[in-house]
């Protein structure tokens, strides 16, 4: 053994299986709890904690009245190919999932992420099951989120190179979204894409990591790397992964693929309604407008997060989506969106009286 990090192993399982011998899998296991938040927002509410960001956000920028109460539902779909190779985690509940006090985490807290693997399962299971340990493990939690999440994304790749047990060149993208109090920050390493739902108009949080992409071709290029065809060195069709360690130097080493993830941090405020996550074959058939206008319809209609997740897949088969499929939605309000009222502007139509005059003028003369 070299020291890496294995996975768990789900009760009952003899272990772990050589990637070729898998069978297909038609469906996800997730980590899922589905609390809801509210209880504890009441309770930070009543005792006057600051809701804040653990160093995120000041507190007097905290305006009182609003705190996010999550809640989400999810569906993931093998769609056309023969292997189910995405994974998913749902965590509405950080405190009670984590068994932790409440003044480690001073404000409610939630956890997502969407983790899109190939050349196999093992990357995307290990990293499922580990990386919201990873982080809330890391030394730099809670004082430095971003930082945590950071170490957390490299210390499950150097797991996987490290590992006996798993394929280290399978490989997964991974996006994250760890939410505490009013702040979301999205971690991304990949082509999964978060889209925010900001009174029916869609703000996207993350950044597709395509090797076509101009600054990952610039920094793929000046570490030695190549694109061709759409692909990083012929061989990926993204910049960034977990795993992936044929393509890889030594641990520590800079390489062309990289697991570093970017961020993007978000204050939610009243408008923001709903966050949407989901892999590339989501996004490859659907505009984030589209999905963020369906979702809100639905909301509107039944006001049930998962059953949203299930149309966004299901419309995905529709158009013909020709990989797996995997959708979080996550809501922050326990009501649906409200009505949008469009205002209607009383229009004043006039004319001068030099115009008039001028009018009169030509009507005189074609009498």
């Amino acid at each position: 053994m070299s020291g890496g990090v294995e996975p768990e192993t789900a009760p009952g399982s003899g272990g772990s299986t050589p990637v070729g011998a898998k069978p297909p899998r038609h469906h996800l296991t997730s980590i899922r709890h589905c609390a809801s938040s509210a209880r504890i927002a009441a309770a930070t509410a009543e005792s006057n904690l600051d809701s804040g960001t653990l160093s995120l956000i000041s507190p007097k920028d905290i305006r009182p009245g609003f705190l996010p109460v999550f809640r989400s539902g999810s569906c993931a779909d093998i769609g056309t190919k023969s292997y189910m190779e995405d994974e998913h985690v749902c965590v509405d509940n950080l405190i009670e999932y984590l068994g932790m006090r409440t003044h480690v985490m001073p404000a409610p807290g939630a956890f997502y992420g969407v983790f899109d693997g190939h050349s196999g399962t093992d990357a995307a299971c290990f990293v499922r099951k580990n990386l919201l340990r990873f982080i809330i493990e890391d030394g730099h939690f809670p004082s430095s989120i971003e930082k945590a999440i950071r170490s957390a994304f490299v210390k499950a790749d150097y797991a996987i190179a490290d590992s006996h047990s798993l394929d280290r060149n399978s490989g997964t993208t991974a996006l994250t979204s760890l939410i505490f109090g009013r702040t979301l920050l999205v971690a991304n390493a990949g082509d999964c894409r978060a889209v925010l739902g900001k009174r029916g108009r869609a703000v996207e949080l993350s950044r597709d990591h395509k090797p076509t992409c101009r600054s990952e071709k610039i920094r793929i290029e000046n570490l030695g790397g190549t694109v061709f065809d759409g692909y990083l060195n012929g061989q990926l069709a993204v910049a960034r992964a977990i795993g992936d360690w044929h393509m890889k130097g030594s641990k520590g080493s800079i390489s062309p693929l990289t697991a570093e993830p970017e961020f993007q941090e978000v204050r939610l405020t009243e408008e923001d309604e709903f966050l949407i996550i989901g892999c590339d074959g989501l996004w490859d058939v659907m505009t984030n407008q589209c999905a963020v206008t369906m979702v809100r319809k639905e909301l509107m209609t039944h006001n049930d997060p998962k059953k949203c997740s299930q149309e966004l897949v299901q419309e995905a088969l529709r158009r013909n989506s020709c990989d797996n499929l995997t959708v979080v939605v996550v809501c922050f309000s326990s009501d649906p969106p409200p009505q949008i009222e469009v205002p209607r502007f009383r229009v004043r139509r006039s004319i001068s009286m030099e115009g008039l005059h001028v009018l009169r003028g030509a009507l005189d003369s074609n009498a």
